[in-house]
């Protein structure tokens, strides 16, 4: 019978990442989750284990990063499959949001998730295997959602980052998979997960529409079930071929196409002026 992989999961004290180190552990794989606080985790499931290594960790340092991961390999052995899950979301249009706060969340999101996949490829490059899951948003091909600019540049950059690493990592056996969610019923939309901008202009009505339909109205009624969501993610990581791209729940296709015909459209109408251009 094949070993149970290793899994390494950020943000796990909720949301998705709650619910796969949940499922994970259920079915008799190792994992190492971590979250801000211990406590966290040990609440939800457990003390350390022969299958459970529960991990304080403050993703935006990297040095912390690294311990953790280096904690991981001397509990378990090895380390197989890293999942980028932590990440929050920042409401603000980009006049609205001061520069400490766009920096905050490109420090977790994307900085963050750069710290773990730095710290992780040496351990999967040694092996020549390995799984790495970097949790992007359908606001990370389609952006077109007022008040949620910086928040969706962020996942823009991890679907970029995940495309190049894809290719980077291909000849040491390793897969890499960029995550686009779409609404699930986690509890990332609400008050104590979401930030709003510190100083709001009122001039932005959509916006301001948009942060109230986001925080009042579909958070608690997200069509899809973060469980089923975790069932998904442990499936592709069993794949030979995982795929690159993997649009997850009800909803994600229709973004896409949204961004693809906003897209077609525009190269179609101006085609005349791109093609100008040649020498």
């Amino acid at each position: 019978m094949e070993a149970k992989k290793v899994w390494f999961v950020t943000g796990a004290s909720k949301g998705l990442g709650f619910e796969l180190v949940k499922k994970l552990l259920s079915d008799g794989f190792k994992v190492a989750a971590t979250s801000r606080t211990v406590e966290s985790l040990t609440d939800a499931f457990g003390e350390v284990s022969e299958n459970f290594l529960p991990l304080s960790m403050n993703i935006t340092d990297n040095n912390d990063v690294k311990s953790a991961l280096d904690k991981t390999v001397e509990h378990f052995g090895n380390v197989d499959v890293i999942v980028n899950n932590a990440g929050y979301g920042q409401l603000g249009t980009l006049e609205e949001l001061s520069d400490a706060e766009a920096r905050a969340n490109f420090d977790v999101n994307v900085f963050g998730t750069l710290n773990v996949i730095r710290n992780a490829m040496p351990y999967l490059r040694a092996q020549k295997s390995g799984n790495i899951f970097n949790i992007s948003s359908v606001g990370g091909y389609y952006g077109g959602f007022p008040g949620w600019g910086v928040y969706c540049s962020t996942k823009f950059a991890v679907a970029g980052f995940t495309e190049a690493l894809a290719e980077e990592a291909r000849d040491f056996g390793i897969h890499a998979t960029v995550v686009y969610p779409a609404y699930f019923r986690t509890d990332f939309l609400t008050k104590d997960s979401v930030k709003t901008p510190e100083n709001s202009i009122e001039a932005y009505e959509a916006a301001r529409n948009s942060e109230k339909a986001h925080l009042d109205e579909i958070n608690g009624n997200q069509p899809n079930d973060p469980v089923k969501a975790a069932d998904v993610l442990i499936q592709i990581s069993k794949e030979e071929n995982p795929p690159v791209h993997l649009l997850l729940g009800v909803g994600a296709p229709e973004f896409l196409n949204n961004k693809i015909e906003a897209i077609t459209k525009d190269a179609k109408n101006w085609e005349d002026l791109t093609l100008s251009t040649g020498i």
